[in-house]
């Protein structure tokens, strides 16, 4: 029988409820269990895909084209999961199958309402997706996560409590358990419980009492043993039912934190976890887990070398619109033994105008792109910014300064090198004007324009290498000299392919292109440090221990040469890609894959 944690907040959303769902499944996973997870969000969208990232955060996606919620990214990083886009349930998802259930005449008649309804299908929901095999060993979990994202008391997640209130009594109670994620503030040096105990109490009143209350400190105060008590004493739980969250260095510390306070050992204990048959072999994978993520962050606590990473982006007002690309960034600092350090440049401060508008804010934006050790252009949408963006990646181009290009910044470099290099001076992109007589970069033919909502190429993808490129290309070993290689996709324009021929005679080298050939999904400059452009995501496949290949290239080219030629060598024997076998297929089976059911919003079987 599989053992369900719910991890539900309270006080205030965005207090790390997924951080530490995640760390609660590193933990048991280092005890050899097998650990799959979900995320609830109560919202009416269908998916995550249709939102601005300033709403949201990013928009992550899954080898299947699911377009979710970041959470699921940590879900990914911590566990080294492969999830689908099943595993992230959302109010309009239920909401669709009911009544889709409905119009079939599934009901037989009856009076369709939330409860029973919609909370037997979330549950249903639940109880289906936990079963599903999410690692290596291609074997059922032992225990799933489920997270509830919100806050209890919302009117939008109430269906979910009250499903969830349902489903202890559905698996049972040695087979449900409850961690309540709940903020104490730190007013002048004082932790306040009030807060905490309103918002168990309203838990309680809502039929889940908690297991384990967490308690989110957003200060670098640990818990006190006289909070501890109270909330102990008011919310009814015992004294070791109650964990301190505080703000710790680096989130990696989190798991390590919980571990300290005995949360492993109560979830073997309230939920018989004893009774779960473990083979050798797992028992010793999750040891060398444990190992390997102390390791990891002991390391990281005596980094002095400092590595800076300019970060020209058009979100940069809400870090989290860039989560796992500062994940990637985070992951390879750790391997080349560096203290990293991002500096979020606004891309509109680069350009002209902003010097005239804001002298000031135009200075300091050049100022940390000329002082950086490398440049990172990651994706995006629209012509803001634009321009501001092909001024740095000119900048690092002419200067030899390490350049990385994420799928928006991709195309911009090609724009840049057809307008500097080819002498086309009016190039550009269709997406910024589609009237363009020549656009470098145009809109796939095979996309929707009449519907946005998962109508891009999205999910695994093929990238076939040049032949010979092994002799010179950093980002084929980088990948192990692999030939062909698979990254997550999520876009809607290409590179034009009139204009290939034009583009590659002037120098341009694009190493990575789709099987057919006609597809350009990675270039790179022979004669450059790192002047690397992915047309891919890589950033959605990085982990902590298995750091994505062309930011670890990036992060080692900006950390010096000698370190860039010890990662290419330690790639060349060691990497290993982090899908799953089974996932790595050809583009023609990803087209006759089995149809998705109806309604699904998928752009695989419209691109035959």
């Amino acid at each position: 029988m599989t053992k369900y944690i719910l991890v539900s907040g309270g006080v205030v959303s965005g207090i790390g409820k997924g951080v530490i769902a995640s760390s609660t499944g590193l933990l048991l996973k280092t005890t050899g269990l097998k650990v799959t997870a979900i995320k609830i969000d109560p919202y009416m969208n269908i998916d995550a895909g249709t939102m601005r990232p300033q709403e949201h955060g990013e928009v992550y996606v899954l080898n299947d084209g699911g377009e979710v919620d970041l959470d699921l990214g940590n879900y990914e990083r911590y566990l080294n999961v492969t999830l689908s886009r099943d595993n992230n349930i959302t109010t309009g998802k239920i909401y669709r199958e009911v009544i889709e259930k409905e119009r079939r005449g599934d009901y037989l008649g009856k009076t369709v309402q939330i409860v029973p309804h919609v909370t037997n299908a979330i549950q249903d929901w639940i109880e289906r997706v936990s079963k599903i095999p999410v690692d290596e060993t291609g074997e059922e979990p032992d225990v799933c996560i489920v997270e509830l994202g919100g806050t209890v008391g919302d009117i939008e997640s109430a269906p979910f409590v009250e499903a969830m209130r349902q489903f202890q009594f559905r698996v049972g109670h040695e087979n449900f358990a409850l961690i309540h994620v709940s903020l104490v503030p730190d007013m002048h040096g004082e932790q306040k419980t009030k807060p905490t105990q309103t918002t168990v109490h309203a838990l309680r009143g809502l039929g889940l009492l908690p297991d384990l209350i967490a308690c989110r400190l957003i200060v670098q105060k640990p818990l006190e043993p006289a909070t501890k008590s109270k909330i102990s004493m008011f919310c009814h739980v015992a004294p070791e039912q109650v964990v301190g969250v505080h703000d710790v260095s680096s989130v990696y510390h989190v798991p390590l934190l919980l571990q300290s306070q005995g949360i492993v050992q109560y979830l073997q204990k309230r939920l018989n976890l004893a009774t779960i048959q473990i083979t050798p072999q797992m028992q010793e994978r999750g040891r060398s887990l444990e190992l390997r993520w102390r390791e990891l962050t002991k390391r990281q606590e005596r980094l002095f070398d400092e590595v800076t990473i300019a970060l020209v982006g058009k979100y940069t007002d809400m870090t989290d619109s860039y989560m796992s690309v500062v994940k990637s960034l985070e992951h390879s600092a750790f391997r080349c033994n560096r203290r990293l350090k991002i500096k979020w440049v606004d891309a509109s401060d680069l350009e002209p105008a902003t010097q005239h508008t804001n002298p000031a804010k135009y200075h300091d934006a050049w100022r940390a792109v000329v002082s950086a050790n490398g440049i990172l252009v990651p994706g995006g949408f629209g012509v803001r910014g634009s321009e501001g963006m092909m001024l740095a990646i000119k900048w690092a181009r002419e200067q030899k300064i390490p350049f990385l290009g994420i799928c928006f910044g991709f195309q911009l470099a090609v724009v840049e090198w057809a307008r500097h290099v080819c002498g086309m001076a009016g190039a550009t992109s269709a997406e910024f004007d589609p009237r363009a007589p020549e656009p470098i970069i145009v809109f796939m033919p095979e996309i929707s324009k009449t519907h946005m909502g998962g109508t891009m190429r999205l999910g695994l993808r093929p990238t076939v290498f040049e032949p010979e490129s092994e002799k010179w290309s950093k980002v084929r070993k980088l990948y192990g000299g692999a030939g062909k290689i698979w990254e997550r996709h999520r876009h809607r324009y290409e590179v034009n392919p009139a204009l290939i021929e034009r583009l590659e005679k002037s120098g341009m080298r694009f190493i990575g292109k789709d099987e057919r050939g006609e597809r350009m999904q990675v270039f790179e400059l022979p004669d450059h440090p790192y002047f690397v452009g992915f047309q891919a995501h890589p950033e959605f496949c990085t982990r902590p221990l298995n750091p994505s290949p062309p930011f670890l290239g990036l992060v080692a080219a900006a950390s010096g040469v000698s370190v860039l030629d010890e990662q290419l060598e330690v790639q060349l024997k060691s990497f290993k890609p982090p899908h799953p076998e089974g996932s790595m297929v050809d583009e023609e089976a990803l087209r006759s894959d089995e149809p998705r059911p109806a309604g699904e919003e998928a752009i695989l079987n419209s691109e035959q």
